[in-house]
């Protein structure tokens, strides 16, 4: 597969503001620096696509993003870029408004055909025990990448799989993605199972 092109659309709070041309939408989800803008950049084969910052808590609205690929099943989607959570030194007001942001798109949505959850393999938090949680309970349950994989020794790649399943309860089925932004490792099977979310909603409408 073949990435045409790749350009920012635009960044919104209210769901009247979200692009109206009716693509299939991919969400990118996961807690404050785990490395989303890292990910996207690198699954689209692109340095500064989306805007990778050292100061956890930058991505303040949801940020769209629209993919051109020359897949006959991908073809056009939208990929989304969804303010990271758990950032502490947020203030409370502005966390209670990300919150409401977040949970009306992903709860609304019905172009949103798949939710990309990041965790930190090495340091997963109750957070991200209580996100999966949500998510299945929602009816969005998320493919799981485990980031910065290249961060660690080869017995401890071999653990990940079972220990990310274990530590955050996951459901049978549930697909886990082991990832690095460095090596790309995991991008053509995270390509594979958001090329199935996709076509699937393409079947259906």
């Amino acid at each position: 597969m073949k990435i045409l092109s790749a350009e920012f659309v635009k960044s919104c709070r209210l769901a009247a503001d979200y692009p109206a041309e009716r693509l299939p939408e991919i969400a990118f989800l996961g807690r404050s620096n785990v490395g989303k803008s890292s990910l996207i950049n690198s699954l689209l084969g692109r340095k500064t696509l989306a805007h990778v910052s050292r100061t956890p808590g930058k991505t303040r609205l949801i940020n769209f993003f629209e993919v051109r690929t020359d897949d006959p099943i991908i073809g056009r989607f939208y990929t989304v870029d969804v303010p990271g959570y758990g950032y502490a030194k947020v203030a409370q007001a502005v966390k209670a408004d990300w919150g409401d942001m977040i949970n009306a798109y992903l709860r609304r949505r019905s172009e949103l055909c798949a939710v990309v959850l990041l965790i930190d393999g090495r340091h997963i938090q109750t957070l991200d025990i209580s996100t999966v949680r949500w998510l299945c309970a929602i009816g969005r349950p998320p493919i799981v990448v485990a980031t910065k994989v290249d961060k660690l020794k080869q017995a401890e790649r071999q653990r990940l799989l079972s220990e990310v399943r274990e530590t955050l309860q996951l459901p049978d089925g549930l697909p886990v993605v082991p990832y690095s932004s460095v090596t790309h490792q995991g991008r053509e099977h995270l390509w594979a199972l958001l090329r199935e979310r996709i076509g699937l909603m393409r079947a259906r409408t």
